[in-house]
């Protein structure tokens, strides 16, 4: 029979180490927000959310915190870093409400010597002192060996000496931190290994950085050298290069090591991402793992066509684990598989030839904007199924609008009408102002009368997170009847000026 996996404690510190990100500081009703979505939504097992001793609004944050969390029987979830100070960091726990205590301690000789200077056993002493207070308050206690990295590196010793004295210690988790982000794989995994089996009664928890880009990928080699908990946080935010990321760091363990679990949610992990960035203001990277903007956009059109033709371009990083969409994007280098893909999620089909002009006028915009929407879709199709039915006689072939402070934006202008080129120059109270001027100039000389714009109108896609196109609308009156004409582009002025060619060709 097969063992049933083992389960992992996922411990998300963002409110406390992620919140050493450099510019970033949330608000107590912020930290009780994540703090509710991180126990209740995403199903994390606990969450670090302060510092003892920072701040009043720290401790404002940490008391509302508490008082929610006790009141859902969820305070034993709720821990607190804590520092060997006698009994000023428990006093502070106590009113604040909390139950867990993170003590932090030295895991290096280098730390123990240079920073506090004193030797291992008035340390330990220090530390058996707060422990005991702690119980007695009842409180738990979690202790944290600060640079541990560093101490398996240059003072093994020591840290056996230390670990040794903890297992007579009333504590419940020892967490090893690589603080510096400096462990590289390999040696994340024999340390821990090395740890594990020389202690098999003890809990450890793995808390890694990413200095090296390296945080999920330690936290892998951590899981399966035999951590039992691991610390993470959204969007990887921390101090210098962030925590190893909450979502990679689930997602990996979900896809590669099949006899661990957890309770994360994984289907939570997008919506906590973006409300923490929203609260921080600290910006996913597109291209971010799991939570980034881009990463289920397809882009070039031959991943589209495989993936319509037999799902080729799926991996089992699949977008709708998240709460997600897998997207194709539209630009130069698009095909007509991700248009066709784009066509079918929005519930239209086009001819061949009618799809070729598609696929032709977005290479065409993506050369200029790189990235067409999914929204701008329905414009496209719209501008060039009205464009169809048009016979150009008319054609606006160059010109420079022009725009300068203090003086009046003017327009030079050359077209055609009927084979006839004709070039004028004119100014306005606007650049598209100005174009007008310039062509009533043209048709006055050829005695013909323009109709009358009555109405004008600009419309981006819904949601207005595209740059790429605007339409604009205009109405106009001729001989007593109105009919509207549509233009498309990335700039306004020009696609009124692609709107206004359409009805010179049609009167």
């Amino acid at each position: 029979m097969s063992k049933s996996p083992r389960y992992i404690e996922v411990m998300d510190t963002t409110l406390r180490d992620g919140e050493q990100t450099s510019g970033v500081s949330f608000s107590p009703l912020e930290k009780l927000t994540i703090a509710q979505l991180l126990l209740t939504e995403v199903k994390v097992d606990r969450i670090e959310i302060a510092s003892a001793r920072v701040s009043e609004g720290e401790f404002a944050a940490v008391k509302g915190i508490t008082k929610w969390a006790k009141q859902k029987g969820l305070l034993h979830k709720v821990e607190v870093l804590t520092f060997v100070d006698g009994d000023v960091s428990v006093q502070w726990m106590q009113k604040a409400g909390a139950k867990v205590m993170n003590l932090l301690t030295k895991g290096s000789l280098n730390h123990l010597t240079h920073q506090l200077k004193k030797k291992p056993e008035q340390h330990f002493a220090e530390i058996a002192a707060v422990i005991a207070l702690a119980k007695k308050k009842g409180l738990e206690c979690n202790v944290y060996l600060e640079d541990w990295s560093n101490g398996m590196r240059h003072s093994r010793e020591y840290v056996w000496q230390y670990l040794d004295f903890l297992q007579t210690q009333p504590v419940k988790r020892i967490m090893l931190p690589d603080t510096l982000g400096v462990l590289i794989p390999s040696e994340v995994y024999a340390y821990i290994s090395e740890t594990v089996q020389r202690y098999p009664r003890l809990h450890f928890d793995f808390h890694a950085h990413n200095d090296y880009d390296l945080g999920t990928a330690n936290v892998l080699e951590g899981l399966k050298a035999g951590a039992h908990g691991i610390h993470l946080t959204i969007n990887g935010m921390g101090e210098r290069a962030g925590n190893a990321p909450l979502a990679s760091a689930i997602a990996v363990m979900n896809d590669f090591l099949p006899n661990l679990k957890t309770g994360v949610a994984e289907s939570s992990l997008y919506s906590v991402s973006k409300l923490v960035e929203t609260f921080s203001g600290f910006r996913i990277p597109a291209n971010k793992p799991v939570v980034g903007e881009n990463v289920f956009t397809q882009t070039a059109g031959i991943h589209a066509d495989g993936d319509k033709k037999n799902k080729l371009y799926f991996s089992d990083l699949m977008p709708e684990r998240f709460g997600r969409q897998r997207k194709y994007a539209l630009g130069k280098t698009s095909g007509k598989a991700n248009i066709e893909n784009n066509l079918a999620q929005l519930g239209i089909q086009l001819s061949e030839p009618d799809l070729k002009k598609v696929t032709q006028r977005i290479i065409e915009l993506g050369d200029k904007k790189e990235v067409v929407t999914q929204a701008d879709l329905p414009y496209i199709i719209s501008d060039i199924l009205d464009s169809n039915t048009i016979e150009e006689k008319v054609k606006i072939e160059n010109y420079v609008l022009t725009h300068s402070k203090a003086l009046k934006p003017s327009v030079t202008l050359r077209m055609s009408i009927k084979g006839e080129q004709y070039e004028e120059h004119s100014q306005g109270d606007g650049q598209y102002d100005a174009f007008v001027n310039a062509l009533k100039k043209i048709y006055k000389a050829r005695k013909q009368e323009l109709p009358v714009l009555t109405d004008y109108a600009v419309r981006i896609p819904p949601g207005g997170k595209s740059d790429a196109l605007c339409e604009t609308i205009i109405t106009w009156r001729y001989n007593n009847r109105e009919f509207k004409t549509r233009g498309l582009d990335s700039d306004q002025t020009v696609s009124a000026i692609k709107a206004t060619q359409k009805m010179l060709n049609l009167i």
